[in-house]
Protein backbone atom coordinates (compact mmCIF):
# COMPACT_ATOMS: atom_id res chain seq x y z
CA UNK A 1 0.00 0.00 0.00
CA UNK A 2 1.39 3.29 -0.74
CA UNK A 3 1.41 6.22 2.08
CA UNK A 4 0.06 9.15 1.28
CA UNK A 5 0.60 11.32 4.15
CA UNK A 6 1.77 14.53 3.19
CA UNK A 7 3.77 15.31 6.84
CA UNK A 8 6.20 13.10 8.35
CA UNK A 9 4.84 11.29 11.54
CA UNK A 10 6.63 11.10 15.13
CA UNK A 11 6.09 7.45 16.72
CA UNK A 12 5.01 8.90 20.83
CA UNK A 13 2.62 8.15 23.18
CA UNK A 14 1.37 11.43 25.29
CA UNK A 15 -1.76 11.42 27.38
CA UNK A 16 -4.50 13.22 25.84
CA UNK A 17 -8.15 14.04 26.82
CA UNK A 18 -10.55 15.11 24.13
CA UNK A 19 -13.71 18.07 24.25
CA UNK A 20 -16.14 17.44 22.47
CA UNK A 21 -19.24 19.50 22.79
CA UNK A 22 -22.29 17.87 24.37
CA UNK A 23 -20.63 15.28 25.44
CA UNK A 24 -18.39 13.94 28.63
CA UNK A 25 -14.65 14.90 27.33
CA UNK A 26 -12.78 11.48 27.03
CA UNK A 27 -9.16 10.10 27.97
CA UNK A 28 -6.56 8.50 25.64
CA UNK A 29 -3.19 8.12 24.31
CA UNK A 30 -1.48 9.22 20.55
CA UNK A 31 0.84 6.26 19.27
CA UNK A 32 1.97 8.76 16.90
CA UNK A 33 2.08 12.53 15.73
CA UNK A 34 2.29 15.19 12.40
CA UNK A 35 1.93 18.83 11.42
CA UNK A 36 -1.29 17.48 9.99
CA UNK A 37 -2.77 15.17 13.13
CA UNK A 38 -2.85 12.08 15.24
CA UNK A 39 -3.93 8.89 16.37
CA UNK A 40 -5.77 8.68 19.76
CA UNK A 41 -6.13 5.30 21.06
CA UNK A 42 -8.51 4.61 23.45
CA UNK A 43 -12.14 2.93 24.32
CA UNK A 44 -14.38 5.29 22.72
CA UNK A 45 -16.06 5.47 19.69
CA UNK A 46 -16.17 8.99 17.57
CA UNK A 47 -17.91 9.38 14.58
CA UNK A 48 -16.22 11.24 11.25
CA UNK A 49 -16.35 14.53 11.29
CA UNK A 50 -16.62 14.90 15.30
CA UNK A 51 -15.04 18.22 15.84
CA UNK A 52 -12.80 17.53 19.01
CA UNK A 53 -10.58 19.87 21.18
CA UNK A 54 -7.22 17.76 22.20
CA UNK A 55 -5.55 18.58 25.26
CA UNK A 56 -1.99 17.31 24.98
CA UNK A 57 0.50 17.08 27.20
CA UNK A 58 3.63 17.82 25.19
CA UNK A 59 7.21 18.00 26.91
CA UNK A 60 6.68 21.76 26.68
CA UNK A 61 3.51 21.87 28.60
CA UNK A 62 -0.32 21.30 27.73
CA UNK A 63 -1.16 22.12 24.24
CA UNK A 64 -4.76 22.97 22.71
CA UNK A 65 -5.47 21.59 19.64
CA UNK A 66 -8.52 21.67 17.76
CA UNK A 67 -8.96 18.92 15.28
CA UNK A 68 -11.93 16.89 13.18
CA UNK A 69 -12.05 12.92 13.30
CA UNK A 70 -11.03 11.87 10.14
CA UNK A 71 -11.47 7.91 10.55
CA UNK A 72 -12.52 5.61 13.26
CA UNK A 73 -11.42 1.80 14.08
CA UNK A 74 -12.13 -0.54 17.32
CA UNK A 75 -9.49 0.94 19.76
CA UNK A 76 -9.07 4.32 18.76
CA UNK A 77 -9.31 7.24 16.09
CA UNK A 78 -7.22 9.49 13.71
CA UNK A 79 -7.55 13.61 13.48
CA UNK A 80 -6.85 15.52 11.48
CA UNK A 81 -5.42 19.50 12.99
CA UNK A 82 -7.64 22.50 12.58
CA UNK A 83 -5.71 25.69 12.46
CA UNK A 84 -3.04 25.62 14.70
CA UNK A 85 -1.20 28.18 16.47
CA UNK A 86 2.89 28.91 16.60
CA UNK A 87 3.74 27.53 20.16
CA UNK A 88 1.51 24.06 19.13
CA UNK A 89 3.67 23.99 15.73
CA UNK A 90 6.84 24.88 17.18
CA UNK A 91 5.78 21.60 19.96
CA UNK A 92 5.25 19.56 17.29
CA UNK A 93 8.05 20.50 15.17
CA UNK A 94 10.25 19.94 18.38
CA UNK A 95 9.07 16.20 18.50
CA UNK A 96 10.02 15.75 15.00
CA UNK A 97 13.27 17.16 15.37
CA UNK A 98 14.30 15.02 18.43
CA UNK A 99 12.88 11.94 16.10
CA UNK A 100 15.25 12.54 13.63
CA UNK A 101 12.14 12.84 11.29
CA UNK A 102 12.84 16.67 10.82
CA UNK A 103 16.20 17.90 9.73
CA UNK A 104 17.34 21.16 10.89
CA UNK A 105 17.08 24.11 8.40
CA UNK A 106 19.91 24.51 6.28
CA UNK A 107 21.00 20.97 6.37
Amino acid sequence: MEEKRVHPRVQIELDVTCEIADRAAISGRTSDVSFGGMYIETNETLSFGTKITIMASFPEGVLKLPGVVRWSKPGGFGVQFGLIGARETHAIEQLLRRSGRLSKPGT
